[in-house]
């Protein structure tokens, strides 16, 4: 069985990222006989799945891999405001974030809409546009990502 291993270190252990090492993992196993993967998150800590609309093959028994970017980039940036509002001991209300996403452009393009009470003072608004522009999600795709990928079969690297 191949695996696609895109750790940028053999030796990154499964373990919770810390400030000695701040790296994060995810891994996704086929589930036999479908297009469905199981995703495990933080050394499985957490597991979802993912799979393709049927017209695709897929059971739709979940997400579509390319569905979860829209996906993180909305919980991210609505985090990351009431995690600021929290902080400040702010009362701003609920947020909601929405995300359209279009995979077929080159380059790829984001809307964002970030939902806020419509009281909230102008000035705070737009503390809080600011807020959600620096989402961690974001700085991470607006900065460039660098892959470094390999074919590991029977536990070893493909030279």
């Amino acid at each position: 069985m191949k695996w696609l291993d895109t750790r940028k270190d053999a030796h990154m252990p499964a373990e919770t990222p810390t400030a000695e090492t701040p790296y994060l993992r995810a891994s996704a196993r086929s589930m036999a006989g479908s297009l469905r993967h199981a995703v495990t998150i933080d050394g499985g800590r957490h597991v979802l799945v993912t799979d393709e609309p049927a017209h695709l093959g897929g059971d739709d028994a979940g997400p579509a891999p390319h569905e979860l970017l829209p996906a993180a980039l909305a919980a991210c940036v609505s985090t990351t405001v009431l995690m600021y509002a929290r902080s400040r001991g702010l009362e701003i209300g609920d947020v909601a974030v929405d995300v359209d996403y279009d995979h077929r452009s080159s380059p790829r393009r984001f809307a964002v809409a970030v939902h806020l009470d419509p009281s909230l003072e102008p000035e705070l608004v737009a503390r809080l546009e600011k807020v959600a522009a620096a989402c961690p999600v974001r700085r991470a795709i607006e900065g460039g990502i660098a892959f470094e990928e390999r074919i590991v079969q029977d536990g070893v690297a493909r030279a």
